[in-house]
């Protein structure tokens, strides 16, 4: 479509695509769901098993309604969103950057033209495998914490391979690292956010401002990988591998050790306090601040 109504191909790519998002956006009110409970593609038994998978997972609705500023400030004044936002905004500038840039990063390796563009699938290949490979040992483990920890771990070796060598070779083995030290943090983040607060109200306020604040630190990933630094991009390769040590594998431990920390002083008794003159209605409104909820680490 190269020079139809006078647009390059690549300007075509975003048309054509962007229209197939519109389109299908106009569906969504009466394709998306609220809860499985609301679901009329399920049969009832079905809804059954959802509902309590959600439990199990601490995903169950705790309240119904509008959220309103009661659900906004209880997730603002939660210090678990902004560990959890801290944690993802390492997740999101070295995906950004790694996605913007990736071509540019071979380019500089020496690759052109068709070869670049089959070189930088592969990457993005073995990134989605190790997606679905985390996810499934998270979801049955509950290691979320653990999981992040190994796999940022991983990315940063990727991005050190990068900022070390010259050798396009090891490069290029330093981009798979790099990739699989991104793409499955993303999805395992905000799963293990998810998992640590009840109540789907305060939920979404506190999914919203994780996903809001990582997705701003895509402002950084426009502006550090200069021209003048090529081939090697030092550094744009330093800053993605800060924001992979710092908030992406600092963040997870530190969120970690906090979330082992509450879940030891609620089994030593210790938070039964907040039960003391509670109704049975205004102790389930307490949701994850309750005693018995154990959060995931």
């Amino acid at each position: 479509m190269n020079g139809v109504a006078g647009y390059e191909g690549w300007r075509w790519i975003f048309i054509i695509e962007g229209l197939m998002t519109v389109f299908v956006g106009f569906f969504c009110w009466w394709m998306v769901f609220n809860f499985p409970d609301t679901a009329t593609f399920l049969t009832a038994d079905e809804k059954l098993r959802a509902m309590r998978r959600l439990r199990a997972d601490g995903q169950a609705r705790a309240a119904v309604g509008k959220i309103d500023s009661r659900h906004v400030k209880a997730a603002l004044v939660d210090w678990k969103t902004w560990g959890y936002a801290v944690i993802y905004m390492g997740c999101l500038c070295p995906l950004y950057c790694f996605s913007l840039f990736l071509p540019t990063i071979l380019q500089g390796m020496g690759y052109k033209g068709t070869k670049l563009q089959l070189l930088s699938v592969p990457p993005y290949a073995v990134a989605a495998t190790m997606t679905v490979v985390v996810g499934w040992i998270a979801d049955r483990t509950k290691w979320r914490g653990y999981c992040n920890m190994a796999i940022s771990f991983i990315g940063c070796i990727g991005f050190a391979m990068l900022l070390a060598t010259t050798n396009v070779h090891v490069q290029y083995a330093g981009t798979f690292l790099g990739a699989v030290g991104i793409y499955p943090t993303v999805s395992n983040t905000l799963t293990w956010a998810s998992n640590n607060v009840e109540g789907s109200l305060k939920r979404g306020v506190m999914v919203g401002v994780v996903v809001g604040w990582g997705n701003m630190n895509g402002v950084v990933s426009s502006n550090i990988y200069s021209p003048k630094e090529k081939p090697h991009y030092r550094t744009g390769h330093s800053i993605v591998l800060a924001y992979m040590a710092v908030f992406l594998f600092g963040g997870t431990v530190f969120m970690h050790f906090m979330l082992k920390r509450e879940n030891s002083l609620r089994k030593a008794g210790k938070r039964d306090d907040l039960l003391v003159g509670k109704t049975e209605s205004e102790i389930e409104v307490l949701g994850d601040k309750r005693p018995d909820f154990f959060y995931v680490t």
